[in-house]
């Protein structure tokens, strides 16, 4: 599978925080509702373009983990996997 996001738009695959309650059960992933907020950065665009028209350079990579907006990202599937498609206004941090 190969992609290349177009203008500032990041192709993401989402990462499910492993949930563990106070008595030390650990839940599996399909028991939250809730949407993952933290993906690993699997192609980026160019960057967008300013008013002259030059490209603004992406201010994250390829590998990064990173903390987006709970709704940003779009869901697509493919080939049976959930992904993540947004724009680098979407990201709020890189964890490091």
């Amino acid at each position: 599978m190969n992609f290349k996001p177009l203008s500032n738009h990041i192709f993401l695959e989402p990462l499910e925080d492993e949930k563990v309650t106070k008595s030390g059960i650990v839940l599996p992933e399909t028991a939250s509702k809730e949407r993952p907020t933290r993906g690993k950065v699997l192609a980026i665009g160019e960057g967008k373009r300013n008013e002259k028209g030059e490209i603004i350079p992406m201010s994250v990579k390829v590998g990064d983990t990173v903390l987006f907006k709970k709704y940003g990202p779009d869901e697509i599937e493919i080939e049976g996997k959930k992904y993540l498609v947004g724009e680098e206004e979407d990201v709020l941090a890189i964890i490091q």
